[in-house]
Protein backbone atom coordinates (compact mmCIF):
# COMPACT_ATOMS: atom_id res chain seq x y z
CA UNK A 1 0.00 0.00 0.00
CA UNK A 2 1.48 3.33 -1.07
CA UNK A 3 0.80 6.36 1.12
CA UNK A 4 2.38 9.68 1.94
CA UNK A 5 4.20 9.72 5.30
CA UNK A 6 2.42 12.04 7.72
CA UNK A 7 4.15 11.63 11.08
CA UNK A 8 2.51 13.31 14.04
CA UNK A 9 3.73 12.46 17.53
CA UNK A 10 0.52 13.88 19.00
CA UNK A 11 -1.30 10.69 17.95
CA UNK A 12 1.19 8.68 20.03
CA UNK A 13 0.75 11.13 22.90
CA UNK A 14 -3.04 10.81 22.68
CA UNK A 15 -2.82 7.00 22.76
CA UNK A 16 -0.49 7.14 25.77
CA UNK A 17 -3.05 9.39 27.47
CA UNK A 18 -5.68 6.66 26.76
CA UNK A 19 -7.48 8.90 24.31
CA UNK A 20 -8.49 8.41 20.68
CA UNK A 21 -6.19 9.99 18.08
CA UNK A 22 -7.04 10.10 14.37
CA UNK A 23 -5.85 6.50 13.99
CA UNK A 24 -4.25 3.73 16.01
CA UNK A 25 -0.50 4.42 16.04
CA UNK A 26 2.28 1.96 15.32
CA UNK A 27 4.76 1.41 18.13
CA UNK A 28 7.94 -0.67 18.46
CA UNK A 29 10.77 -0.76 20.95
CA UNK A 30 13.21 -1.86 18.27
CA UNK A 31 13.23 -2.79 14.60
CA UNK A 32 16.17 -4.88 13.43
CA UNK A 33 18.63 -3.37 10.98
CA UNK A 34 18.01 -6.10 8.40
CA UNK A 35 14.29 -5.36 8.44
CA UNK A 36 14.96 -1.64 7.96
CA UNK A 37 17.25 -2.31 4.99
CA UNK A 38 14.76 -4.69 3.38
CA UNK A 39 11.85 -2.28 3.86
CA UNK A 40 13.73 0.65 2.30
CA UNK A 41 15.43 -1.42 -0.38
CA UNK A 42 18.76 0.13 0.54
CA UNK A 43 21.14 0.30 3.51
CA UNK A 44 19.88 2.41 6.41
CA UNK A 45 22.98 3.67 8.18
CA UNK A 46 22.96 7.43 8.81
CA UNK A 47 20.73 9.31 11.23
CA UNK A 48 18.86 10.91 8.34
CA UNK A 49 18.30 7.50 6.73
CA UNK A 50 17.04 6.08 10.02
CA UNK A 51 14.55 8.92 10.39
CA UNK A 52 13.44 8.36 6.80
CA UNK A 53 12.80 4.69 7.54
CA UNK A 54 10.67 5.30 10.65
CA UNK A 55 8.63 8.01 8.93
CA UNK A 56 8.17 6.09 5.68
CA UNK A 57 7.11 2.95 7.56
CA UNK A 58 4.36 4.93 9.30
CA UNK A 59 5.82 5.65 12.73
CA UNK A 60 5.55 9.03 14.42
CA UNK A 61 8.86 8.85 16.25
CA UNK A 62 12.34 7.34 16.22
CA UNK A 63 13.27 5.16 19.16
CA UNK A 64 16.89 4.75 20.22
CA UNK A 65 19.03 5.14 23.30
CA UNK A 66 22.54 6.30 24.04
CA UNK A 67 25.45 3.97 23.36
CA UNK A 68 26.64 1.83 26.27
CA UNK A 69 26.97 -1.90 26.80
CA UNK A 70 28.57 -2.44 30.22
CA UNK A 71 25.76 -4.86 31.06
CA UNK A 72 27.17 -7.26 28.46
CA UNK A 73 30.62 -7.43 30.06
CA UNK A 74 30.22 -11.17 30.70
CA UNK A 75 28.25 -12.02 27.55
CA UNK A 76 29.43 -14.72 25.17
CA UNK A 77 29.38 -13.89 21.46
CA UNK A 78 28.79 -16.37 18.66
CA UNK A 79 28.52 -15.79 14.92
CA UNK A 80 25.89 -17.58 12.87
CA UNK A 81 22.90 -17.38 10.56
CA UNK A 82 20.02 -16.65 12.93
CA UNK A 83 17.73 -14.74 10.58
CA UNK A 84 15.51 -15.03 7.52
CA UNK A 85 17.59 -12.55 5.53
CA UNK A 86 20.46 -15.02 4.98
CA UNK A 87 23.06 -12.79 6.59
CA UNK A 88 25.66 -13.88 9.11
CA UNK A 89 25.52 -12.02 12.40
CA UNK A 90 27.02 -12.15 15.87
CA UNK A 91 24.77 -12.57 18.88
CA UNK A 92 25.59 -12.27 22.55
CA UNK A 93 24.23 -14.45 25.34
CA UNK A 94 24.28 -13.38 28.98
CA UNK A 95 25.87 -15.90 31.36
CA UNK A 96 23.63 -18.37 33.15
CA UNK A 97 26.22 -19.25 35.78
CA UNK A 98 29.07 -16.92 36.81
CA UNK A 99 29.45 -13.41 35.44
CA UNK A 100 32.14 -10.80 36.03
CA UNK A 101 30.90 -9.84 39.52
CA UNK A 102 30.46 -12.84 41.79
CA UNK A 103 31.76 -11.46 45.09
CA UNK A 104 32.57 -8.22 46.92
CA UNK A 105 36.14 -8.10 45.66
CA UNK A 106 35.05 -8.24 42.04
CA UNK A 107 32.46 -5.55 42.78
CA UNK A 108 35.25 -3.27 44.01
CA UNK A 109 37.54 -4.01 41.05
CA UNK A 110 34.90 -3.61 38.36
CA UNK A 111 35.42 -0.63 36.06
CA UNK A 112 32.09 1.03 36.78
CA UNK A 113 30.84 3.37 34.05
CA UNK A 114 29.44 6.82 34.73
CA UNK A 115 26.85 8.83 32.85
CA UNK A 116 29.73 10.85 31.38
CA UNK A 117 30.94 7.70 29.59
CA UNK A 118 27.61 7.24 27.79
CA UNK A 119 27.60 8.41 24.18
CA UNK A 120 24.35 10.25 23.38
CA UNK A 121 25.58 11.61 20.03
CA UNK A 122 23.42 9.15 18.08
CA UNK A 123 20.26 10.38 19.81
CA UNK A 124 21.29 14.00 19.36
CA UNK A 125 22.00 13.51 15.65
CA UNK A 126 18.63 11.86 15.05
CA UNK A 127 16.99 14.70 16.98
CA UNK A 128 18.52 17.17 14.51
CA UNK A 129 17.24 15.20 11.51
CA UNK A 130 13.61 14.58 12.52
CA UNK A 131 10.87 15.18 10.02
CA UNK A 132 8.17 17.67 10.93
CA UNK A 133 5.79 16.19 13.49
CA UNK A 134 8.22 13.55 14.77
CA UNK A 135 9.83 13.12 18.18
CA UNK A 136 12.46 10.87 19.71
CA UNK A 137 11.61 8.19 22.26
CA UNK A 138 14.69 7.34 24.32
CA UNK A 139 15.46 6.05 27.81
CA UNK A 140 17.64 3.36 29.35
CA UNK A 141 18.05 -0.37 29.83
CA UNK A 142 16.99 -2.28 32.93
CA UNK A 143 18.46 -2.21 36.41
CA UNK A 144 17.39 -5.77 37.25
CA UNK A 145 18.55 -7.32 34.00
CA UNK A 146 21.87 -5.45 34.12
CA UNK A 147 22.57 -6.86 37.58
CA UNK A 148 21.92 -10.49 36.76
CA UNK A 149 23.80 -10.20 33.46
CA UNK A 150 26.86 -8.87 35.29
CA UNK A 151 26.62 -11.49 38.02
CA UNK A 152 25.29 -14.45 36.04
CA UNK A 153 21.75 -15.53 36.84
CA UNK A 154 22.76 -18.50 38.97
CA UNK A 155 25.26 -16.41 40.96
CA UNK A 156 22.69 -13.64 41.39
CA UNK A 157 20.07 -16.12 42.63
CA UNK A 158 22.44 -17.69 45.14
CA UNK A 159 23.58 -14.27 46.34
CA UNK A 160 20.01 -13.34 47.21
CA UNK A 161 20.34 -15.88 50.02
CA UNK A 162 24.07 -16.05 50.72
CA UNK A 163 25.17 -12.45 50.15
CA UNK A 164 22.15 -10.11 50.12
CA UNK A 165 24.42 -7.17 51.00
CA UNK A 166 26.22 -7.57 47.66
CA UNK A 167 22.89 -7.70 45.83
CA UNK A 168 21.78 -4.52 47.62
CA UNK A 169 25.06 -2.80 46.64
CA UNK A 170 24.53 -3.85 43.01
CA UNK A 171 21.00 -2.45 42.96
CA UNK A 172 22.12 0.81 44.53
CA UNK A 173 25.08 1.27 42.18
CA UNK A 174 23.20 0.37 39.02
CA UNK A 175 20.02 2.14 40.09
CA UNK A 176 21.90 5.41 40.47
CA UNK A 177 23.66 4.91 37.14
CA UNK A 178 20.47 4.14 35.23
CA UNK A 179 18.69 7.10 36.78
CA UNK A 180 21.56 9.36 35.73
CA UNK A 181 21.40 7.99 32.18
CA UNK A 182 17.63 8.35 32.12
CA UNK A 183 17.80 11.96 33.33
CA UNK A 184 20.51 12.90 30.82
CA UNK A 185 18.54 11.31 27.96
CA UNK A 186 15.40 13.23 28.94
CA UNK A 187 17.32 16.50 28.54
CA UNK A 188 18.00 15.90 24.83
CA UNK A 189 16.13 18.14 22.42
CA UNK A 190 12.98 16.82 20.72
CA UNK A 191 12.42 13.94 23.13
CA UNK A 192 8.70 13.14 23.23
CA UNK A 193 8.58 10.18 25.64
CA UNK A 194 10.84 7.99 27.76
CA UNK A 195 11.12 4.20 27.72
CA UNK A 196 12.40 2.07 30.59
CA UNK A 197 13.12 -1.52 29.51
CA UNK A 198 13.66 -4.26 32.09
CA UNK A 199 12.59 -7.87 31.60
CA UNK A 200 11.35 -8.96 35.02
CA UNK A 201 9.10 -11.89 34.11
CA UNK A 202 8.86 -15.23 32.35
CA UNK A 203 5.77 -16.49 30.55
CA UNK A 204 4.66 -18.18 33.77
CA UNK A 205 5.34 -15.29 36.14
CA UNK A 206 7.95 -13.06 37.71
CA UNK A 207 11.65 -13.99 37.64
CA UNK A 208 12.04 -12.85 41.25
CA UNK A 209 9.67 -12.12 44.11
CA UNK A 210 7.43 -9.04 44.09
CA UNK A 211 9.07 -8.10 47.39
CA UNK A 212 12.50 -7.79 45.77
CA UNK A 213 11.14 -5.68 42.93
CA UNK A 214 9.29 -3.42 45.37
CA UNK A 215 12.41 -2.97 47.44
CA UNK A 216 15.07 -2.61 44.75
CA UNK A 217 13.58 -1.78 41.32
CA UNK A 218 10.29 0.07 41.64
CA UNK A 219 11.73 2.91 43.80
CA UNK A 220 14.08 3.75 40.92
CA UNK A 221 11.20 3.61 38.46
CA UNK A 222 9.32 6.09 40.64
CA UNK A 223 12.29 8.44 40.40
CA UNK A 224 12.26 8.04 36.62
CA UNK A 225 8.56 8.86 36.61
CA UNK A 226 9.36 12.03 38.58
CA UNK A 227 11.83 13.02 35.85
CA UNK A 228 9.11 12.46 33.25
CA UNK A 229 6.56 14.47 35.21
CA UNK A 230 8.98 17.38 35.53
CA UNK A 231 9.35 17.45 31.74
CA UNK A 232 5.77 16.47 30.85
CA UNK A 233 6.94 13.27 29.16
CA UNK A 234 5.03 9.97 29.14
CA UNK A 235 6.77 6.90 30.58
CA UNK A 236 6.66 3.58 28.72
CA UNK A 237 7.68 0.29 30.33
CA UNK A 238 8.86 -2.87 28.58
CA UNK A 239 8.93 -6.32 30.07
CA UNK A 240 8.18 -9.70 28.62
CA UNK A 241 6.18 -12.25 30.57
CA UNK A 242 3.27 -12.33 32.99
CA UNK A 243 3.21 -9.15 35.11
CA UNK A 244 -0.07 -9.82 36.93
CA UNK A 245 1.56 -9.95 40.38
CA UNK A 246 2.93 -6.42 40.05
CA UNK A 247 0.42 -4.79 37.71
CA UNK A 248 -0.99 -2.66 40.53
CA UNK A 249 2.56 -1.55 41.38
CA UNK A 250 3.22 -0.50 37.79
CA UNK A 251 -0.03 1.46 37.65
CA UNK A 252 0.78 3.10 40.98
CA UNK A 253 4.22 4.11 39.67
CA UNK A 254 2.36 5.89 36.90
CA UNK A 255 3.52 4.22 33.70
CA UNK A 256 1.65 5.52 30.68
CA UNK A 257 2.35 2.64 28.32
CA UNK A 258 2.93 -1.10 28.79
CA UNK A 259 4.70 -3.11 26.08
CA UNK A 260 4.77 -5.77 24.62
CA UNK A 261 1.90 -7.76 26.29
CA UNK A 262 3.34 -11.18 25.44
CA UNK A 263 0.34 -13.17 24.12
CA UNK A 264 1.23 -16.50 25.72
CA UNK A 265 1.64 -14.74 29.09
CA UNK A 266 -1.20 -12.18 29.25
CA UNK A 267 -4.58 -11.78 27.57
CA UNK A 268 -4.62 -8.30 26.08
CA UNK A 269 -8.42 -8.15 25.68
CA UNK A 270 -8.79 -8.92 29.38
CA UNK A 271 -6.15 -6.33 30.25
CA UNK A 272 -8.01 -3.79 28.13
CA UNK A 273 -11.14 -4.34 30.20
CA UNK A 274 -9.25 -4.14 33.50
CA UNK A 275 -6.73 -1.31 33.01
CA UNK A 276 -7.30 0.06 29.53
CA UNK A 277 -8.59 3.37 30.86
CA UNK A 278 -5.36 3.94 32.83
CA UNK A 279 -2.53 2.44 30.78
CA UNK A 280 -1.96 2.38 27.03
CA UNK A 281 -1.45 -1.20 25.86
CA UNK A 282 1.21 -1.71 23.18
CA UNK A 283 1.99 -4.65 20.94
CA UNK A 284 0.80 -8.27 21.41
CA UNK A 285 1.19 -9.42 17.78
CA UNK A 286 2.52 -12.95 18.12
CA UNK A 287 6.22 -13.47 17.38
CA UNK A 288 5.94 -17.15 18.17
CA UNK A 289 3.94 -17.78 15.00
CA UNK A 290 2.01 -15.03 13.24
CA UNK A 291 4.72 -12.44 12.55
CA UNK A 292 7.48 -14.98 12.04
CA UNK A 293 5.95 -18.08 10.46
CA UNK A 294 2.47 -16.95 9.49
CA UNK A 295 1.26 -15.53 6.20
CA UNK A 296 0.67 -11.83 5.49
CA UNK A 297 -3.08 -12.59 5.52
CA UNK A 298 -2.76 -14.11 8.99
CA UNK A 299 -0.89 -11.01 10.14
CA UNK A 300 -3.63 -8.83 8.69
CA UNK A 301 -6.30 -10.82 10.54
CA UNK A 302 -4.46 -10.60 13.85
CA UNK A 303 -3.98 -6.84 13.54
CA UNK A 304 -7.70 -6.50 12.78
CA UNK A 305 -8.57 -8.53 15.89
CA UNK A 306 -6.25 -6.50 18.15
CA UNK A 307 -7.71 -3.23 16.90
CA UNK A 308 -11.23 -4.60 17.36
CA UNK A 309 -10.46 -5.69 20.93
CA UNK A 310 -8.28 -2.81 22.09
CA UNK A 311 -8.72 0.16 19.78
CA UNK A 312 -12.13 1.55 20.84
CA UNK A 313 -11.74 4.37 23.34
CA UNK A 314 -8.05 4.80 22.56
CA UNK A 315 -5.12 3.59 24.58
CA UNK A 316 -3.77 1.01 22.15
CA UNK A 317 -0.82 0.96 19.72
CA UNK A 318 -0.11 -1.83 17.23
CA UNK A 319 3.20 -3.65 17.53
CA UNK A 320 5.00 -6.93 17.95
CA UNK A 321 5.05 -8.97 21.14
CA UNK A 322 8.68 -7.99 21.71
CA UNK A 323 10.57 -6.29 18.89
CA UNK A 324 10.62 -6.63 15.11
CA UNK A 325 13.41 -9.18 14.93
CA UNK A 326 15.38 -10.25 11.88
CA UNK A 327 13.40 -13.47 11.76
CA UNK A 328 10.26 -11.50 10.86
CA UNK A 329 9.92 -11.72 7.05
CA UNK A 330 9.63 -8.34 5.39
CA UNK A 331 6.25 -9.20 3.84
CA UNK A 332 4.83 -9.81 7.33
CA UNK A 333 6.27 -6.56 8.67
CA UNK A 334 4.66 -4.70 5.78
CA UNK A 335 1.37 -6.55 6.34
CA UNK A 336 1.32 -5.39 9.99
CA UNK A 337 1.81 -1.78 8.92
CA UNK A 338 -0.72 -1.90 6.08
CA UNK A 339 -3.37 -3.53 8.25
CA UNK A 340 -2.92 -0.89 10.94
CA UNK A 341 -3.68 1.82 8.41
CA UNK A 342 -6.53 -0.22 6.91
CA UNK A 343 -8.38 -0.91 10.16
CA UNK A 344 -7.07 1.68 12.61
CA UNK A 345 -8.91 4.86 11.66
CA UNK A 346 -11.17 6.30 14.37
CA UNK A 347 -13.97 5.70 14.99
CA UNK A 348 -13.06 2.01 14.98
CA UNK A 349 -15.48 0.06 12.80
CA UNK A 350 -13.98 -3.45 12.57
Amino acid sequence: MSRKPEPDFERVRAALDCQEPDRVPLCELKIDQMVKDAFMGKPVRTAAEDVEFWATAGYDYVRLRGRYDFQYAAAKAKAGDYNVYKEEETRRWAPEHAGVITNDEEFERFDWPTVESVDFSNVEEVSRNLWDGMKVITGCTGIFESIWMLMGFETFSMALVENPELVARMFDRLGRLHLDIFRAAADIENVGAMWYTDDIAYTEGLMVSPKLLREHVFPWMRKMKQVCDEKNLPLLFHSDGDLAQVMDDLIDIGINGLQPIEPKAMNIAELKRKIGDRVCLIGNLDLGYTLTRGTPEEVRDEVRQRIHDCGPGGGYMVGSSNTVTNYVPIQNFKAMIDATFEFGAYPISV
